[in-house]
Formats: C-alpha cells, sequence, structure tokens
C-alpha cells in the first residue's frame, strides 16, 4: 500500500491546479476544430450537463466553447447520437447528462438501483411500483415499433397527477430510462428526446463491458471527478456525479490510502481537499491568459461556495427567481479573465434578428470595466460569430454597460 502523502497549496495554486484539469490552458480556436478535439475535450470534463432553456444556447453546448472555441454544434449533435460516431450517452450524471461511453458500465449499479426504486424521485419510485403493467406495455411498445418520443405512444396520455405534469407514458419512459433499459437515440430539432431500447442504441462492445461492482465503479467515478475538478473537497468530488456522502467518503479513503489522491490543505480553505496524483502544480502564470464566459450550468461553478472562493464571485442561478427579484439577468454568464471572475453578462440569442443580445453587464466588486471590457468585446464577438449572429447589441444596463457598449463599437 503507498505511503498517504499530504501536500500544502496556495490558493494561486490551488486556482492554476483547478483551471489546467479544467481545460482552461490551451488556445482557443477562431474557426472549427476537428471533431477529436471537441471529443477529446468532452472526455477531460467527463460530463455535460444537459438543460432545456434555449435563450442562448443548449447548456451542454457551451462549455467546451468556453475551453476550445469554435467547433461544429454538428460534431456534438454526432457524437451524442450517430450511430457512426457516437461517443456519448444520456443518463443521470450530474443531473440530467451526457457522458462519456467508457462511464456506462460504471453507472450500471445506478441503473440497477433505480429500477429497485431506490435512488430515484419518491413519486418516480412509487409509479415503478404502482404501474408496473403499464410500464411493461411502454416498453413492448418501443420493442415492436421501434426508436419513439413520448407523444408518439399509442397508449392513452392522460395525466398522471402531480408528477411534473408528464403524461403516464412519458413518466414510464422516464422510469424505463433511470433503469437503463431505454436511453436516448436522438433528440428532435425542438430538443424533444426519441427513446429507443439501449440494446439498439449503445454499441455492442459498451454494452458488453464488464461492469465493476458498486464500491469499485464508486472509486472509479471518484477518481475521475477528482482528475477533473483538479483540486476539491470531498462534497465537490461528490457532487460531480451526484454520489452519495457514505459511498463517496468511503471511496476517497481508499483512493488516498492506495495514494491515487493526495490530501491537500488549500491556504484559506477550511476543509481538507484532495488532487488526483496526476495533477500538478502548472508553472506560475498558466492559466493567466483565460478570458472565457461560463454557462450558468458550467462544470467550474458547479460547487457554488468552491467557485467563490476560487475565483471571488457568489454565483447564483437566477433562472428561477420572480424577474423582479433578479440582481444580474436571466440567462447570466460569468466572464473568466485570468484566474478570476470579474464580471458577468446576462444574455440573450436573438435569432430572428441575428443578433446576440446584453442586457446587462456587470463588474464585479472592486473590478474596474476599463480592466476586462476589452477581452469582454472580444470573447462577446467570438460566440456571436460561433452562434452565425453577425450584430452584438449592448443595453445600458449595469454598472459596466457603458464602458462595454463603448469598446463593443470600436471593436467591430
Amino acid at each position: 500500500m503507498a505511503t498517504n502523502k499530504s501536500s500544502d497549496l496556495s490558493i494561486d495554486e490551488a486556482r492554476r491546479v483547478v483551471l489546467h484539469a479544467q481545460g482552461f490552458h490551451g488556445v482557443r480556436s477562431t474557426k472549427p476544430v476537428s471533431r477529436r478535439k471537441l471529443s477529446d475535450s468532452i472526455q477531460r470534463l467527463g460530463v455535460l450537463q444537459i438543460d432545456s432553456v434555449n435563450i442562448l444556447a443548449r447548456a451542454h453546448t457551451l462549455p467546451t466553447f468556453s475551453r476550445i472555441g469554435h467547433y461544429r454544434e454538428n460534431d456534438l449533435f454526432d457524437l451524442a447520437y450517430s450511430d457512426r460516431h457516437r461517443a456519448l450517452f444520456e443518463y443521470w450524471g450530474h443531473a440530467a447528462s451526457l457522458l462519456p461511453l467508457d462511464l456506462y458500465p460504471l453507472l450500471r449499479w445506478r441503473m440497477t438501483r433505480a429500477e429497485q426504486g431506490t435512488g430515484i424521485y419518491t413519486g418516480l419510485a412509487r409509479f415503478g411500483r404502482e404501474r408496473a403493467e403499464l410500464i411493461q406495455q411502454v416498453r413492448r411498445e418501443i420493442t415492436d415499433r421501434g426508436p419513439l418520443s413520448a407523444a408518439e405512444l399509442t397508449l392513452s396520455n392522460n395525466r398522471s397527477g402531480g408528477w411534473w405534469g408528464w403524461s403516464d407514458g412519458k413518466t414510464a419512459l422516464e422510469w424505463l430510462f433511470w433503469a437503463g433499459i431505454v436511453t436516448t437515440a436522438t433528440r428532435r430539432s425542438t430538443f424533444e428526446r426519441v427513446y429507443d431500447l439501449t440494446q439498439r442504441v449503445l454499441p455492442p462492445a459498451v454494452l458488453n463491458a464488464k461492469a465493476p461492482d458498486e464500491c469499485e465503479s464508486h472509486r472509479q467515478l471518484v477518481g475521475r471527478s477528482a482528475i477533473a475538478l483538479g483540486v476539491a473537497t470531498e462534497s465537490c468530488i461528490r457532487d460531480y456525479y451526484r454520489l452519495a456522502a457514505k459511498e463517496t467518503r468511503v471511496a476517497i479513503g481508499e483512493l488516498t490510502d492506495a495514494g491515487e489522491l493526495i490530501r491537500v490543505q488549500v491556504d484559506g480553505w477550511r476543509k481538507p481537499a484532495f488532487m488526483h496524483h496526476t495533477n500538478k502544480v502548472p508553472r506560475s502564470g498558466s492559466g493567466k491568459n483565460a478570458a472565457a464566459l461560463l454557462a450558468p450550468f458550467d462544470p467550474l461553478i458547479w460547487h457554488r461556495d468552491r467557485a467563490e472562493f476560487l475565483f471571488g464571485a457568489q454565483i447564483r442561478l437566477e433562472i428561477y427567481t420572480p424577474a423582479e427579484k433578479r440582481k444580474y439577468g436571466y440567462y447570466v454568464l460569468p466572464f473568466l479573465l485570468g484566474d478570476r471572475v470579474v464580471a458577468r453578462v446576462d444574455l440573450k440569442a436573438d435569432r430572428q434578428n441575428e443578433t446576440l443580445c446584453v442586457l446587462a453587464t456587470h463588474a464585479e466588486s472592486g473590478v474596474a470595466p476599463k480592466t476586462f471590457v476589452s477581452e469582454l468585446a472580444k470573447e462577446l464577438n467570438l460566440l456571436a460569430h460561433w452562434l452565425g449572429l453577425p450584430k452584438v447589441q449592448v443595453t445600458q444596463k449595469g454598472n459596466a454597460a457603458r464602458a462595454l457598449r463603448a469598446e463593443i463599437g470600436q471593436s467591430r
């Protein structure tokens, strides 16, 4: 057994490790990158959270843009849903997610538990117990007819009551999805999910791969989380793939004893953190040239307390906050410059008028707009180009809006 090592990191060192691990160290492209480079970026992250809000772009499309720059969205679609190029699958990772195919065997335990009514929403578990016959009916229909959306099922679409207002058929499909019996075959242009039997969707090599036992699966998921996060506390590691506290704690202990994880104390952090032995502290100055807009569901800022400590900004989702109570806006993207979050912008893609709308621009406390508006303007122009929007329009809302508006006018 390896010696249990420990190490101390300054906050600057911790930031460098995190930014490098998350992929914010390379040169971002202004021209479409290869599908391989896109795939490598997703593999590094290990998960892309899916969200249906499309006021700017789908949530799962933005993190890779923030790290590698311009890529073809069709390439991401192919990686997720094409039989020929499929490298990802949909399942519950960090919430609803796109995940690399090599994680499928590591999540079989979650599917087995779901089929037993464990680890899923209470209402869905109850539906599984009480409506088993209907679930099997839906399964047979998918088997016989092939890929179907919930709306295409022939059974009654009566609402099932309080379960998110879903139809009985949709609820049955979601139960089957949790259990790993069906998966997402593709997505329609409306983002509607089309389901099919998992055995007809995923490659045979993935389906036939031997699934490790639960303990080994947790160790590997914890290891993947630690690699992707760079430096993280136990709660951050647990949150990456939404693992249980006890199982995460055991896995961290075993990996630390084996020398795969190194216990670190970050200056100013109250809780101990962990770093995978393959993650290194980049040289001083690494990451200082990073400039990226971070989607509200970007893995870098999932754990809000960690993001605040590392990057100096208190980040909270306001999508579900009543409009009159929002401080920064509806779909707000923090702007990472160097190793700090210096501003945040509320963005909207007005596709009809071919315009990227900056609805509000706020500098972080103590940060002068003149120190970042030039880089922010470049980033907004790059984003607009990637989205196919020729124009960027900045409103006067926010303490940095005037400076940004002037800079955008000069840069275009």
